[in-house]
């Protein structure tokens, strides 16, 4: 049986086989998110379909998402698709940020063309005022809560929006920067500076925790540097992952607004001293940016390596049989094994298709990355074992019944467990201390990751760095010590160091 499915198996790979990620990084991610069935390019330039898999693992993080925000005293609400483009003019730093990216309503209404060509924009229907259509939310979001906030009685306002948000971009990849895209946008409204501070910093921690224990994706906790804060935000609060490729990648980020918008929207509430005093404000947010992130946190050359946390199968289980009679015996015990599995909130689908063989259904659960794949067949049943494969490090064992759900338990565990530290050790491996701009450039071009290194806090330093390195500053990490030195690029004085990579 086994050198049958084996032989199975590799056939099928053999047709299927995606390209190296020693080969060509980009182009095996890109492989690897069609084939997988996550996603695809939709007729809509820079645009994707997010196929059903690909969806089943962004509910789930939705889902999970969703309980931590709801953990921490927030509630869900919607708001507007479309935001008027006076709205931008408020906040001058926020409409800088933005202004290029924006997609713009100016008609309303189509019509024939008189000369039969098809459907053109009616003149006629221009707007009044053009409609942006939201890149971000905080503007109509503002705009909002002026009529929500009168007393301090009103606040804290502790709101997330789940949305999808239009950014025009020009070079897209699928997951990791479309036009469109899904996410979520907390926007949280509060009497004192301290409190907002206080919110940001805990939603870091909730992000931080979301992609450790879910995902099983070591971030480092860090600030943003002035140029690549959010626009119209004081502080930005960053998640800073680092992909296979040695790239980083930014996982989420937690916004102190200050009172910028409540002042851009005139946002005041009334404090128990009796004073007119201008709201405190912050946003925070994560998109399916995430799931490009899990694909190349843990992938192989075979297909998806997906943290059981996050695997909308947990457990498939194939039937290796001949005929009718031997399919209902195996059936019967997968029904079995799938009622207790099920009991303890493990996901386990039966593959029993008559369309695929064996070897194909085991090759298509190894691209889609399954946790673990249980084979069975008659002479199984009569010798009451399994086999059982996992798909992380592929190695098989022949389980007994009677422990299987014990054994699959503690396995999915171990698997989590294993991925977020085999992550970890890549990522602590390849943070590099350097204190010359040679080694600067030699740990980038050779090894990649993180570079710390000492920079003298200027733009202009860190300008001259990307233009002839392409790495930007992706945090200053909140664990960082005060450090005398010196700057890699300039030589100017520094006190700390900051982490440098090539990014997403």
């Amino acid at each position: 049986m086994k050198d049958l499915t084996q032989h199975l198996c590799q056939t099928y790979n053999m047709g299927k086989n995606l390209t190296k990620r020693s080969e060509d990084y980009s182009k095996w991610y890109n492989e690897l998110v069609v084939k997988a069935d996550l996603a695809e390019n939709s007729g809509v330039r820079g645009c994707m379909v997010i196929k059903p898999y690909g969806f089943a693992i962004w509910e789930k993080m939705q889902a999970e998402l969703d309980r931590m925000f709801k953990e921490t005293g927030h509630e869900n609400a919607y708001f507007p698709l479309f935001i008027p483009k006076s709205y931008f003019s408020k906040e001058a730093s926020h409409v800088d940020g933005f202004a290029k990216e924006c997609a713009v309503v100016t008609h309303y209404r189509l019509k024939n063309a008189e000369d039969g060509s098809g459907v053109v924009v009616d003149e006629d229907a221009k707007l009044e005022e053009e409609l942006i259509v939201r890149p971000t939310s905080e503007t109509i979001i503002w705009d909002t809560y002026r009529k929500w906030i009168q007393s301090y009685r009103d606040l804290p306002i502790l709101v997330n929006q789940w949305a999808n948000v239009v950014r025009w971009e020009m070079r897209t990849r699928l997951f990791l920067r479309t036009s469109e895209f899904l996410w979520q946008e907390g926007h949280t409204a509060h009497a004192t500076e301290s409190e907002a501070i206080a919110e940001s910093e805990q939603m870091q921690r909730v992000y931080a925790d979301f992609a450790e224990n879910f995902m099983a994706m070591p971030v480092i906790k860090g600030v943003k540097n002035e140029s690549e804060r959010f626009a119209g935000a004081l502080e930005t609060y960053t998640i800073e992952a680092l992909m296979q490729d040695g790239k980083a990648l930014q996982a989420g980020t937690s916004h102190f607004l200050g009172q910028n918008f409540a002042k851009a929207f005139d946002v005041k509430f009334t404090s128990k001293e009796g004073k007119q005093e201008y709201v405190w404000a912050t946003s925070w947010g994560a998109s399916t940016r995430l799931m490009g992130a899990l694909v190349m946190t843990h992938s192989d050359d075979s297909g998806l390596v997906l943290p059981p946390n996050l695997a909308p199968i947990q457990v498939v289980i194939v039937p290796i049989y001949k005929g009718e009679e031997q399919l209902e015996q195996i059936s019967s015990k997968a029904q079995e094994i799938m009622k207790t599995l099920r009991a303890k909130g493990i996901s386990v689908k039966f593959d029993n298709r008559d369309t695929h063989k064996p070897g194909w259904k085991f090759a298509e659960y190894e691209l889609k990355g399954v946790p673990l794949r249980i084979a069975m067949g008659p002479r199984d049943l009569e010798n009451g074992t399994v086999e059982l494969a996992r798909r992380d490090t592929l190695i098989k064992e022949v389980v007994g019944q009677e422990v299987l759900v014990d054994t699959i338990e503690n396995l999915l565990k171990e698997i989590q467990e294993s991925l977020f530290s085999k992550a970890l050790a890549y990522r602590d491996d390849h943070i590099t201390k350097v204190d010359t701009f040679e080694e600067f450039k030699e740990v980038l071009n050779t090894k990649g990751g993180f570079v710390s290194a000492h920079w003298d806090g200027t733009i202009e330093t860190e300008d001259k760095i990307k233009q002839q390195t392409k790495a930007t500053i992706r945090c200053i990490p909140l664990d960082a010590q005060n450090e005398d030195g010196v700057c890699v690029y300039s030589g100017h004085k520094s006190t700390k160091r900051v982490l440098f990579a090539k990014a997403y």
